[in-house]
């Protein structure tokens, strides 16, 4: 009866589970079904008077569509490697671009991705330059005149503005071969009296668009300063406080999703304030402007930022972080085991170039890596067999000095001493593989080479496996809620780990082995949602310990042995008990 009440408890607990971890997703991490038009906020003259004091104000934005807006205004083309877009001439914003090499479905006729979209759109994220002068922020509606009509890698684009009183200000753009822009901020005092001029750079979006936030990846405002990225802003912390300041040195600062970055680096050798900014209606800012200087008449001075604005591979911003930009490389969250995740998503990236398709190079990345990890596991087993081997003396000691803990400690010891085993050695295995593993699985769920590649009938690896049990595969005209979504990896990933803990001939008592046998189940409810890239590695490790089991347990009988009659000993006690 006892054990009875014991599974119902284990049973709704497990259902608890399932059901809450949907509802957090759902609660912590909502996806939108329709993206709303948002607005910026207005400049007030309150707004207006703090920007001498370092905080730009915002000019006003109305809702737009994406196309009309592209259309209509005046704008340098940009063609780049990897890079397509414009530059809006009024307000000199950067507010559109595409990234060439990465589609924004997985339909035939799908377009580039979108990631840069101008200010009032419903997708907007948009970059700016420009100048407080005297305080005052240079109108968002001054049209600017550009000295040639398409911004290249070998053609740089000058933007100038006439400000009045004999102030010029022009804005040098030039792009790399990957995703850096480079802007050249310049003031010329043509008049006759001297001008406070304070350069500035911003990064506007909403977060309707924003990818989830996850435990193991990051995804929102990111900084990094005095050469430490810190992960811990988002877009909640930064609407609760309204405005969040950096504290210290900026080497960058922007918005990140999971596959794509935003960030503005200022100039080498200075110090701006940098601060994140929420406007309302889910818009937020990251901008660093810069200490004000005095324009003495008849004098230039310059500025020179950039922008990065295109995609997370790694090897390109570790390039960028060589070059000069402090901790650039770890704009990806990499996390605790980088030393091993960097070399793993290499290997992954090798195979890949070798066999042509994804989902087999994580099956091979996943046996290299379980082959190199055997040898551990081997040792893993030697070390359970020798600890079997002396159970019975173990037990005998612990009989005999049971009213005396020190001396059985100490005889324990000297068995353990003479038949040379270590206690420890069956555990330390254990503790190495699981940072490999871990790392090997955040690999997975970072690596934007996993996106939009296909395996077998799974058209993209980043997303869930789209095969569900529930609308027959996609022959029933309808979608199953996300938690019920259960693929054909996820029910894989169930059977595999019901087996693994079925070879297993660990003595459990009853209750565990309640639990150990619903287990699977509940993790199969709980894995469905992730990317099928994820799962397939999982089911694939599931197969490979399978297997390792089956081998080591054949060249140490006596452990299997051991544990079979110890788990028939706790069974009949059970059934004595109970009886």
């Amino acid at each position: 009866m006892e054990n009875s009440r014991n599974f119902v408890l284990v049973l709704t607990l497990s259902l608890a589970v399932l059901i809450g971890w949907q509802w957090a997703m759902d609660y912590f991490y909502p996806q939108p079904e329709e993206v709303p038009v948002t607005a910026e906020k207005v400049d007030t003259p309150a707004e207006q008077v703090a920007a001498a004091s370092g905080e730009i104000g915002e000019g006003a934005a109305v809702a737009v569509d994406l196309d009309s807006s592209l259309s209509s205004a005046e704008r340098v083309r940009i063609d780049s490697p990897k890079v397509a877009g414009s530059i809006n001439l009024t307000g000199a914003m950067i507010d559109d671009i595409v990234l060439k090499d990465y589609a924004a479905s997985t339909d035939e006729d799908s377009g580039p991705v979108r990631i840069f979209a101008p200010r009032g759109t419903d997708i907007q994220q948009f970059a700016q330059f420009g100048y407080l002068l005297n305080g005052k922020k240079v109108s968002d509606d001054a049209l600017w005149q550009a000295d040639g009509e398409v911004l290249s890698q070998d053609r740089p684009v000058t933007l100038r503005h006439d400000a009045g009183d004999g102030v010029v200000l022009e804005h040098t753009y030039s792009i790399d071969e990957n995703y850096m822009v480079t802007v050249e901020q310049a003031i010329s005092n043509t008049g006759a009296v001297p001008v406070v001029a304070q350069p500035y750079g911003l990064v506007g979006r909403t977060s309707e668009t924003a990818s989830a936030d996850f435990i193991i990846a990051h995804s929102g405002p990111i900084v990094s300063f005095d050469e430490a990225v810190e992960y811990d802003y988002d877009y909640d912390v930064v609407e609760e406080d309204g405005k969040v300041s950096v504290p210290g040195a900026t080497d960058w600062i922007g918005f990140t999703d999971i596959y794509w970055l935003a960030a503005l680096v200022p100039q080498e050798g200075s110090a701006p304030d940098a601060t994140f900014r929420s406007l309302g209606n889910d818009v937020y800012r990251a901008d660093m402007i810069y200490d004000p200087v005095t324009v003495p008449a008849g004098r230039k001075i310059t500025t020179t930022s950039r922008l990065f604005a295109g995609a997370k591979e790694s090897a390109i911003l570790d390039a960028y972080q060589d070059a000069g930009i402090p901790q650039f490389g770890l704009a990806i969250d990499w996390g605790w085991f980088r030393w091993f995740e960097k070399p793993l998503l290499w290997l992954l990236t090798n195979i890949f170039a070798i066999v042509g398709n994804f989902g087999v190079a994580i099956i091979f990345l996943t046996v290299i890596v379980r082959g190199i990890m055997f040898p551990i596991a081997q040792k893993q087993f030697a070390s359970m067999a020798a600890m079997k081997a002396i159970q019975p003396e173990m037990k005998k000691l612990q009989e005999k000095y049971k009213d005396d803990r020190l001396k059985q400690q100490q005889e324990m010891q000297a068995l353990f001493k003479r038949e040379k085993v270590n206690p420890l050695a069956g555990c330390l295995p254990l503790l190495l593989q699981i940072p490999i593993f871990f790392a090997l699985y955040k690999v997975l769920y970072l690596a934007i080479e996993m996106r939009h590649q296909n395996f077998l009938y799974i058209k993209d690896l980043s997303a869930p496996d789209p095969a569900t049990i529930l609308n027959l595969f996609g022959l029933l005209p309808f979608t199953p809620p996300s938690f019920l979504a259960i693929g054909i990896l996820a029910v894989l990933l169930g059977v595999t780990m019901w087996l693994t803990f079925k070879l297993n001939p660990s003595a459990m008592d009853p209750v565990q082995q309640q639990v150990f046998a619903i287990m699977p189940w509940v993790l199969m409810f709980i894995m469905a949602p992730f990317a099928a890239g994820l799962l397939l590695y999982w089911v694939t490790s599931n197969i490979l310990t399978l297997a390792q089991q089956k081998y080591l347990y054949s060249k140490h009988p006596q452990l299997k042995a051991a544990a079979e009659k110890e788990k028939a000993e706790k069974a009949a006690e059970a059934a004595k008990a109970k009886g």
